[in-house]
């Protein structure tokens, strides 16, 4: 079921989506993803995965207010579409199957 494949960062920017609700736009995307995974993010990469996810149909934007401090550009709101629940759902599916799968004894190993 290749059609819901979702890169690691690609999953990682979708839930963050989804956790900030209706407030998720780039900046705060980026910065909690930060705040939460302790490593940066670069911009470039974030924007692209959220075009790249809203030309799958992960995601759906929507222009907010302008702004004078932002030179009149307004912020760009993304939210989490069925398709993109379905896509997250299949991850989380897949990851709990393979956790599942893995036998005791496997992890039963000696720290050096």
């Amino acid at each position: 079921m290749k059609k819901f494949q979702l890169g690691e960062f690609e999953e990682i920017v979708l839930l963050t989506v989804g956790v900030l609700y209706d407030e998720a736009y780039g900046v705060a995307i980026k910065q909690e993803i930060e705040r939460r995974l302790g490593r940066k993010v670069s911009v470039g990469a974030m924007q692209s995965a959220l075009r790249r996810m809203e030309k799958k149909g992960y995601l759906s934007s929507r222009e907010g207010e302008t702004n004078a401090k932002r030179g009149g550009k307004p912020k760009r709101y993304f939210n989490i579409t069925a398709y993109g629940r379905k896509a997250l759902e299949y991850s989380r599916d897949v990851r709990t199957e393979l956790w599942n799968a893995i036998p005791e004894i496997a992890f039963d190993v000696k720290m050096a």
